[in-house]
């Protein structure tokens, strides 16, 4: 089996955050550690900017920013887990992240703290500390013993001799609750515990402030270079400010809530960074006085987060074939359930049947209007019109303006001078708006009829038959220019792209009929400046010029779904850095439209796709919706920008999502969300939360709750009993019939102080009571077990649960007064915890914590003896995560190492000692710790996935906020791929020069297992942002062109 492996949604909790100047000696850069990633942000008035993210080949241990002697920009000194460093500076004439030096720590021996790698700088800039190892103590270091009493052991660095000197002995007794110590630049330090403060000096003198409640601090961040003030966020997302005077107590103030902190970082001006990793993170700005909610702070902008995603579930919630993955996100107080889907919502405002349309624009009143006011739509042999009247309701309208309404139209828009431009097949129409009457008119000579026309503020460009291409001033449309080409003219565009010039523009883009290609003329002379072939099949259909993000594009489509974009610069007509994808297989026509204050493209066609840009490059995401002919953006004063898309029957006018590539939105739970499911009988979502107690006494309540799938109100809930914790939770039918009806069964344990491994818990089983009225949760039995529910689920009309070490199957049994019961008819007590069970018809694979995977088969035999069989097993102990079968022979599994493994059956031998073990077929790093893997697909179909030859999709979640898929490949595309892969990776490199080749591989003890069987996606698809001379250098060494790889990476990037 062959797997190709990307992400779909990259980690988004913040690990750690630093500040420098690392773009410009003028410019604040904020630098975020996201596991395997960096983002590099830039603090520009009201906000943040992004201005780089680059992947690194491990997990970011400790990153700090320094600026050595000479330098007038930052260095960023970044640290592996793995024990690699490397240096890395930013170079202002490559536009690029360079590395500047790197290096190995790791020792023969030495074990890494259970803490992770913890890091110091030196004020001066010196050298950097570095806890990378146990029993390697450096600076002032807060450590527990075996007891739980906690202490600081102090010392000295001495350069030159690059020793550990002990330094003054700290004897004072600190509280069993202190979590970190905070050096003070202007000397001594602050050791923060859960209920109090206290500041160290110089002297080891204390000065302590008590906190009003007990908490517990999660980030932190001077405000002051001497370390006057503090920034403190806890657990519960409250913001503090700890003052230091040079004499006299310690003091806070209250400033307002925030996401809970993994890092604080203050940044300037009053700018400060919240970087979550159980809430989304935020850019806050601090305040003087209190603001309308009485709070010191105003969020300026919020970071969405998924991170820790402990479950999810795939939904088909709007009917059609598109998967929305609902997770359980974030923690604490920030904890809520994330609703993803891929591509753009339209939600639909109204819909019109009106078949055989053939062109659709909006109209405003007047030139300078901010809003629309009508809708032109054209149809085979007229055109008709939609006003927005009083009562804010379209009415058509018999006659509008100087309009002719017998035609077709082939172009109509707002030109300046209060003026109406309409084109239809036999005229140029200019209309007065001040007076509404038709003012001036050009008719094409005898015999010949206007095919294809584009409309400017200022200009018209018209085409008549045999390849004639008019030109048209709007002033008293005057004519300028004619030129005949060598081809009919299909399309056309006359977008404006200067700034400074935004109602006219100094050329025009053509697509032609005879010749598969595009032209550029320069205006008014019509003059060629460029003319592009384009390699295909069928003609072009649609042409436009546009501008993302200050670059200027020329795109064009043709009639097979077959798009094109190049780098446009319009002064000399120069056509750079060609790029080739697919958008269907039906006629695309291009349409530019705003959203948010951005340019944004629709393409309608059989797969419509917003095109948008993001860090100057081009992406794409799909719509909710199928077979869109045109569209045009209509901004009404009662709403904001709509869109009106057309199809076949009619049209349909809707509000648009925010343009990304996958959508996100939030369900806030106030409780830690750690297990979902879906019940589709009874439309509802079931979930199994944690309420964090505030109080002193420690314990959290537990519930499980439903919610509607729809509009995800909630309808009931279900409260555990004290010390019950939750684990498991899934949705059975205990009979086969279709009409059955389904349960919800929720898995748990009791929690009891110095038990290891619990040994009681819970199995319930509750009902959902719904009608038109009400919809309730019913208890209608309940079992105790010897131990925790880890995993249960559905298994042929019966359950499948995992109880600490025991595998059993449970029937339904129904007594003559009506009550039902669970009993268990047989188990497997072959593992020591059993974390994760999944079943297959009668196949079970069991997730052992500590001893890899296992299949099961459940038997029958004719006595009515029922058992679980272990058929065959992974001997090699694998620490395991999560577990799912792709099908009957092939499994895979996660462990806490990071990795991947995948497995089959031994079917093809005859010995029977190798049958009974499970092949281990391929390994793959991912780095991140995954939480859950399930059947599924984020494609908008399953059409979507067929070029590109996958027999079967899974998706996974990790602990980092990541989605990703696992693609299951044939051997040929593998191949192929490995040789792009390998190709990639030699011509880019990465940054600190890190060995793709090891990151990927399986690491056991210090023995590196080379990935197999696996394919990188993320690298794959890293193709797509790579420059035209380098992906001319990756083609090459894979023999082929350029464009055909386009087109093969751009179909893989369809599967998310």
């Amino acid at each position: 089996m062959y797997n190709y492996v990307v992400t779909a949604h990259k980690p988004s909790s913040v690990v750690s955050a630093t500040r420098g100047s690392i773009s410009s000696p003028d410019e604040t850069n904020l630098v975020l550690n996201k596991f395997s990633r960096i983002e590099i942000y830039t603090l520009v008035p009201g906000g943040l900017k992004s201005f780089k993210d680059v992947p690194v080949y491990g997990r970011i241990a400790a990153m700090q920013i320094y600026r050595p002697r000479g330098r007038d920009t930052d260095l960023l000194f970044v640290a592996t887990d793995q024990q690699q460093y490397f240096v890395i500076s930013y170079d202002e004439k490559q536009h690029q992240l360079i590395t500047e030096t790197k290096g190995n720590m790791e020792l023969r021996v030495g074990q890494v703290p259970h803490t992770g790698m913890m890091s110091a700088l030196d004020p001066y800039c010196r050298l950097i500390g570095l806890i990378a190892y146990q029993e390697i103590p450096t600076l002032a270091i807060l450590y527990a013993d075996v007891h739980n009493h906690v202490s600081i052991k102090i010392y000295f660095i001495k350069i030159k001799e690059k020793e550990f000197a002990p330094g003054p002995l700290f004897k004072e007794e600190l509280d069993d609750t202190t979590e970190f110590l905070i050096a003070v630049p202007k000397g001594g330090f602050l050791a923060v515990a859960s209920k109090h403060i206290t500041y160290y000096d110089n002297n080891f003198k204390s000065r302590t402030i008590l906190l009003k409640h007990k908490t517990a601090m999660r980030g932190v961040a001077a405000v002051d270079d001497d370390g006057s003030r503090y920034l403190l966020g806890d657990i519960f997302g409250m913001l503090y400010l700890l003052i230091i005077p040079d004499i006299g107590d310690l003091y806070t103030h209250t400033l307002g809530k925030i996401s809970v902190p993994q890092c604080l970082l203050y940044l300037d001006h009053s700018y400060v960074f919240v970087g979550s990793h159980f809430g989304d993170s935020q850019l806050i700005r601090l305040r003087q006085t209190p603001n309308e909610q009485g709070v010191l702070l105003d969020v300026l902008d919020t970071f969405i987060n998924l991170s820790p995603i402990v479950d999810f579930c795939v939904v088909n919630l709007e009917r059609q074939g598109q998967g929305h993955i609902i997770t359980c996100s974030g923690g604490t107080k920030d904890g809520s359930l994330r609703i993803i889907r891929n591509g753009v919502g339209i939600t639909e405002q109204a819909v019109m049947e009106m078949p055989g349309i053939t062109g659709v624009w909006s109209l405003r009143p007047y030139y300078n209007s901010p809003c629309d006011d009508s809708l032109v739509i054209s149809l085979i042999g007229e055109t008709r019109v939609l006003r927005l009247e009083e009562g804010e309701e379209l009415q058509e309208v018999d006659e509008y303006a100087g309009f002719d309404m017998s035609q077709s139209t082939i172009a109509t828009r707002n030109v300046v001078g209060n003026l109406l431009v309409q084109v239809t097949q036999y005229q140029v129409r200019l209309i007065d708006l001040n007076n509404r009457k038709l003012i001036s008119q050009w008719d094409p000579p005898h015999n010949s009829k206007i095919t294809v026309a584009d409309i400017n503020p200022s200009q018209v460009v018209i085409a008549i038959s045999g390849g004639i291409l008019i030109y048209f001033q709007v002033q008293g449309m005057e004519l300028v220019e004619i030129k005949k080409l060598q081809y009919e003219i299909a399309c056309m565009s006359i977008n404006p792209l200067d700034p400074i010039h935004p109602e006219s523009s100094s050329i025009v883009a053509v697509g032609l009929w005879t010749v598969v290609g595009v032209q550029v003329l320069r205006l008014p002379s019509l003059e060629i400046i460029a003319d592009q072939p384009l390699e295909g099949a069928s003609m072009t259909r649609s042409v436009l010029i546009s501008t993302f993000e200050n670059n200027h594009y020329l795109l064009a489509a043709l009639g097979d779904g077959q798009l094109f974009h190049f780098i446009l610069d319009p002064t000399t007509g120069r056509l750079s850095e060609r790029k080739q994808l697919s958008l269907g297989t039906q006629p695309v026509m291009l349409t530019s439209f705003t959203s948010n204050g951005l340019s944004h493209v629709f393409a309608a066609s059989d797969r419509p796709t917003v095109i948008y840009s993001s860090n100057k490059k081009l992406l794409y995401s799909n719509v909710n919706t199928k077979d869109v002919t045109y569209m045009c953006p209509f901004k009404p004063a009662s709403m904001a920008t709509s869109l009106v898309i057309t199809h076949e029957g009619g049209l349909t006018i809707g509000s648009i999502d925010e343009i990304q590539k996958l959508h996100i939105r939030t369900i806030l739970l106030n409780e830690m969300p750690r297990r979902i499911c879906h019940q589709e009988s009874t439309h509802t979502l079931g979930i199994l939360t944690i309420r964090l107690n505030s109080s002193d006494d420690d314990e959290n309540l537990r519930y499980f709750k439903i919610l509607d799938d729809q509009t995800f109100e909630f309808y009931d809930s279900f409260e555990m009993q004290p010390n019950e914790d939750v684990h498991s939770l899934t949705s059975v039918k205990f009979d086969v019939k279709e009409d059955s009806p389904e349960y919800y069964v929720v898995g748990t344990s009791f929690i009891v102080h110095g038990e290891n491994n619990a040994s009681k818990g819970r199995i319930l089983v509750f009902q959902v009571e719904r009608n038109e009225m009400i919809c309730k949760l019913r208890l209608i039995h309940q079992k105790e077990m010897r131990g925790a529910i880890c995993s249960c689920g559905p298994f042929g009309g019966k359950l499948l649960a995992s109880i600490n070490g025991t595998v059993t199957v449970f029937e339904w049994k129904t007594s003559e007064d009506g009550s039902a019961e669970l009993i268990p008819i047989c188990s497997n007590k072959d593992f020591s915890l059993a974390l994760r069970v999944v079943s297959r018809g009668h196949f079970v694979l069991v997730g052992d914590l500590f001893r890899s995977i296992s299949l099961l088969a459940y038997k029958e035999s004719d006595k009515d003896n029922k058992s679980l069989e272990v058929i065959a097993k992974d001997n090699i102990p694998h620490w395991i995560s999560s577990v799912e079968a792709f099908d009957d022979d092939e499994f895979i599994a996660s462990d806490t190492n990071y990795d991947f493994i995948t497995f089959r059956k031994n079917d093809d031998t005859t010995d029977e000692d190798e049958r009974r073990k499970l092949e281990t077929n391929g390994f793959f790093h991912l780095g991140d710790s995954v939480n859950q893997i399930r059947h599924g697909s984020l494609a908008m179909n399953v059409s979507e996935t067929e070029p590109v030859g996958i027999s079967s999709e899974l998706l996974y979640c990790t602990s980092s906020g990541a989605i990703g898929v696992i693609a299951s490949i044939p051997e040929q595309k593998f191949k192929f791929l490995k040789k792009l892969e390998e190709s990639i990776d030699k011509v880019i490199g990465s940054i600190g020069d890190l060995s793709h080749k090891e990151w990927r591989s399986m690491r056991k003890g210090k023995k590196l297992y080379e990935a197999r069987g696996f394919i990188d996606g993320d690298l794959i698809e890293s193709f797509l942002d790579r420059s035209r001379s380098e992906m001319v250098q990756i083609a090459e060494e894979c023999d082929m062109k350029v464009d055909e790889l386009l087109k093969i990476v751009e179909e893989l990037t369809r599967i998310h």
